[in-house]
């Protein structure tokens, strides 16, 4: 396991907030912009991110990739969006996002604790805490109504996803160059949904505020993102880096009253302060490497 670097959590956290911006890109799009032609978009980004390793001589022959992180990176990376719009169709926007991401940073902790024997740090479970009831908050609004069990188990299996793209990850980045294996997975990804996304509507690619919005999704929200995401993984607990990823939805949530002109309820505040204060206990954790498990 490599050595935990300060920057890790940080480079995390700046990841979680450019994809925090992607609603309101969307939001801001042009006419006909659908969620499957954004996930399209984003698909194609990562993708460079192949080329540019290439361009660096920053790759590794493909089949070293090989193995069971590789085969469960590609098929989360492509399985999470489908499970958490199917989720979200039959729930409810509120109930769908707050299975998702209530239960992806517990099922990631869990998951690096049984298989990296990797022990979150003594702040976790308390940051984690914080940061889930404050997503909680953050999209619910007080309405659980529209509760569907086959939704619930869409929206979990998202989180489950997340949770295991995490840690498949984790192990790729480790051993090799993360930029590389970033694009390898989105490409890869982008091949396996290529069946369902290529029969979305595209014509809004055409425009130059189309242009705009591709390459902000595409290149900044997703591309630049990854690179920080994959490096700052390298060296950060998994239970930690789920959390931290939950500065998505505190970022989304902050441009949707700044930018969007949402309303500011007192559940919003209220999740907001305590995703923030979660994600600052993280933050302020000890530099020591977490401890392995005995066994």
């Amino acid at each position: 396991m490599g050595a935990r670097s300060s920057s890790g959590p940080f480079l995390v956290l700046a990841a979680a907030t450019l994809w925090g911006t992607t609603g309101t890109a969307q939001a801001l799009g042009p006419d006909g912009i659908t969620p499957a032609t954004v996930a399209l978009v984003r698909m194609a980004g990562g993708a460079t991110l192949l080329a540019h390793a290439v361009t660096r001589h920053r790759t590794v022959p493909l089949r070293s990739l090989w193995g069971w992180p590789l085969f469960f990176a590609l098929a989360t990376m492509a399985g999470s969006q489908p499970l958490f719009f199917g989720g979200v169709a039959r729930t409810g926007v509120a109930v769908g996002t707050i299975v998702t991401i209530g239960s992806g940073p517990i099922l990631a902790g869990l998951l690096a604790w049984a298989i990296r024997r990797e022990r979150p740090g003594p702040r976790w479970p308390v940051a984690t805490t914080l940061a889930v009831g404050g997503a909680v908050l953050l999209v619910s609004g007080g309405d659980a109504a529209g509760i569907d069990p086959v939704g619930l188990l869409f929206a979990g299996g998202a989180g489950l996803a997340w949770a295991v793209y995490l840690v498949a990850a984790k192990s790729l980045f480790e051993e090799h160059p993360p930029v590389f294996v970033a694009g390898v997975v989105f490409a890869g990804a982008a091949v396996i949904l290529s069946p369902v996304l290529i029969a979305g509507d595209v014509a809004w690619l055409g425009s130059g505020h189309g242009i705009v919005t591709a390459l902000w999704l595409g290149i900044v929200a997703t591309a630049l993102s990854y690179v920080a995401f994959a490096t700052g993984l390298g060296t950060t607990p998994v239970a930690a880096a789920a959390t931290l990823t939950l500065a998505e939805p505190l970022t989304a949530a902050v441009l949707g009253m700044t930018v969007l002109g949402e309303p500011a309820r007192l559940t919003t505040i209220g999740g907001m302060a305590l995703i923030a204060a979660g994600i600052a206990l993280l933050a302020l954790e000890g530099r020591a490497d977490p401890a392995p498990l005995p066994g």
